[in-house]
């Protein structure tokens, strides 16, 4: 049985939105909440100069967004971002840019018919674990 993140159910759903409003740019964010369990997504810019392909959180952006989790008691659990034009595993620059070892990475996959458009990997020291996604309701 793999790993699992827990995540609210309206979660993927503000993924895939914000994914599909920003395609065909890479779109990213951090994902938040308490006890394990995914609760808020923070949509934030991709400042990449290569935006289509490669994703990057400016640092301002980083930074207001770790101060407001601190400031509201949540723990980051999770880095989103998207890949528009190809399949949502982690590539080669995803990996080598994982500075957060211990934290997940989603991808989500925009594309009409992606069969599985959201999924969730811990990559430590390069190697890509796959995680499974417990959703869950707002009263667990």
């Amino acid at each position: 049985m793999l790993p699992s993140i827990r995540i609210r159910r309206e979660i993927p759903d503000a993924l895939l939105q914000h994914a599909r409003a920003n395609a065909p740019n890479e779109s990213c964010g951090l994902l938040v909440g308490r006890n394990s369990e995914i609760t808020n997504f923070y949509p934030t810019k991709n400042a990449s100069p290569t935006p289509t392909t490669n994703y990057e959180i400016p640092p301002q952006d980083l930074f207001r967004t770790m101060r407001q989790l601190r400031n509201a008691n949540l723990d980051l659990l999770a880095i989103y971002h998207s890949h528009p034009a190809s399949d949502n595993v982690p590539s080669s620059t995803d990996i080598a840019r994982a500075y957060y070892p211990e934290t997940p990475y989603i991808i989500v996959s925009p594309r009409a018919g992606a069969p599985n458009p959201i999924r969730a990997f811990q990559i430590r020291n390069n190697t890509v674990t796959e995680l499974s996604i417990q959703t869950i309701s707002n009263g667990h």
